[in-house]
């Protein structure tokens, strides 16, 4: 792979992550407290595997390379400490990422009791909370794909 089909798809990966937050926007929208979580959570279990696999990251495709390529690979998560890159996407690693947003979360739940300008600004603050979790994985496979990439031309 070069720089330039790795830069393709980030902005493939991020137009992905946008049109999960836009479902996620339409969640957030919705005034019963905790409906937004559990979609945002199933949107996420959805949308991580699939940026690992447009990556080439996830843990079956990893695997199948080289043993020096998976090295690098390893060694690269590894020193990032990214939970979800090259490994099962768990509900649990789910749960840890949205606690980076957790104090949107809060906000949200409290805004659902605001009519109309409150469920606005929640639907808002689910976008963005998304788009920063997804497009913050799509960044971290862009890196360690670039890094592998780099490396390999060394070998």
């Amino acid at each position: 792979m070069t720089i330039a089909e790795l830069d393709r798809l980030r902005e493939e990966s991020k137009s992905m992550v946008t049109k999960r937050a836009t479902l996620s926007a339409g969640t957030s929208a919705i005034p019963t407290p905790g409906v937004d979580v559990a979609a945002d959570v199933a949107i996420l279990l959805e949308l991580i595997p699939a940026i690992n696999r447009k990556f080439g990251l996830t843990s079956e495709q990893i695997e199948g390379y080289d043993p020096a390529v998976k090295q690098i690979i390893f060694q690269v998560i590894k020193r990032a400490g990214l939970a979800m890159v090259g490994t099962e996407v768990t509900k649990q690693l789910i749960l840890q990422a949205l606690k980076k947003v957790a104090g949107r979360a809060v906000t949200k739940q409290v805004l659902k009791f605001v009519p109309l300008v409150g469920w606005a600004v929640n639907a808002a603050i689910g976008f963005g909370a998304m788009k920063y979790v997804g497009n913050s994985h799509v960044d971290d496979c862009y890196d360690v794909c670039r890094r592998v990439i780099e490396s390999t031309r060394q070998i």
